[in-house]
């Protein structure tokens, strides 16, 4: 299936664009979505915590993905 992944923050640095057609599995959830990615980006596993949306609700990581679902990383925010 292919799902439309949205970036931000440091995911957007790390991957070099904005959003991203990425091809997973028919039976894949969200853990499974976050570890082939960090496997393609390996940058990605020194992130500790990211967020994971899918079509605009946050998600578990057990969650099931479906054909054309929109997932957003949201990294963790810091500031001042």
């Amino acid at each position: 299936m292919q799902l439309n992944i949205l970036l931000f923050g440091i995911t957007k640095d790390i991957i070099g664009k904005s959003t991203l057609k990425y091809e997973m599995p028919d039976e894949a959830n969200v853990q499974n979505l976050l570890d082939q990615l960090k496997a393609d980006y390996p940058a990605l596993k020194d992130l500790n915590a990211v967020m994971v949306a899918v079509n605009s609700e946050y998600s578990k990581k057990d969650q099931r993905l479906k054909e054309s679902d929109e997932v957003a990383l949201i990294p963790p925010v810091s500031g001042g």
